[in-house]
């Protein structure tokens, strides 16, 4: 369970997050979903413990995370912009990641499903953004821990890697993961989640489910429902 308890975090001036409490349901997967500027990054660091909230709790399995690190170990994050340095060889990189993270690995696995094998002696510089994203896929996801972070994951795939993606997510999810997914696309959420957080403004507008969140609005449709959300500025 990942638990945010009336969370509070200024930049300056500037209010992102505002009395934010939300639940990450065990076993579950939970799109983030929300304009631009409405803190969904800034919830996701402040889970990552990259941002420190001026005020509220974060809870990992029950653990006030306060400063600790140890927790980290249970969370893959797949950032959405991979960084990674050009000159290293991609079996480089995996080997350097596992050398930073000790644990089981299935890397083997990943790259089999992701067909990243033949550019494994491959400098990152020389790769296409699409195959860099699978890498960033295998280093992220290799560990096999208990809650999943996915920041955008399908920027970049081909339709190949994106519909085994998505296979992939669902055999997690049936494994007992609960993955938190931010995304811009509705069909995505239709597809994976179970429970939406929708942010507006730093606030939870709306929590629950995909069908819940319908019920808001005038149609069936969530993608419009979400539009008719943002054109009307309505108060959560």
């Amino acid at each position: 369970m990942i638990q945010l308890l009336n969370l509070y975090k200024n930049f300056g001036k500037t209010r992102v997050l505002e009395d934010v409490n939300v639940l990450l349901k065990e076993g579950r997967i939970t799109a983030v979903l929300g304009p631009n500027g409405s803190g969904k990054t800034t919830l996701i660091k402040t889970i990552l413990g990259l941002v420190k909230a001026d005020k509220g709790q974060v809870k990992v399995s029950d653990l006030v995370i306060n400063g600790c690190w140890e927790y980290r170990k249970d969370i893959d994050y797949l950032s959405q912009i991979a960084r990674f340095p050009d000159n290293l060889k991609v079996v480089e990189l995996i080997n350097m990641i596992k050398d930073f993270r000790p644990q089981e690995t299935r890397e083997n696995y990943l790259i089999d499903l992701f067909e990243l094998r033949p550019s494994l002696g491959k400098k990152l510089g020389e790769l296409s953004g699409g195959t860099r994203q699978k890498v960033n896929i295998v280093v992220t996801l290799m560990f096999d821990s208990k809650y999943l972070i996915l920041d955008e994951p399908t920027v970049g795939l081909d339709p190949v890697a994106l519909l085994r993606l998505k296979d992939f997510i669902r055999d997690e999810r049936k494994r007992g993961k609960t993955i938190l997914i931010t995304t811009h696309i509705i069909n995505l959420v239709n597809e994976l989640a179970e429970d939406i957080i929708f942010l507006l403004e730093g606030k939870v507008y709306f929590q629950g489910t995909i069908e819940e969140m319908i019920k808001l609005g005038k149609s069936d449709d969530l993608e419009r429902v979400i539009a008719e959300i943002l054109t009307n500025g309505k108060e959560g």
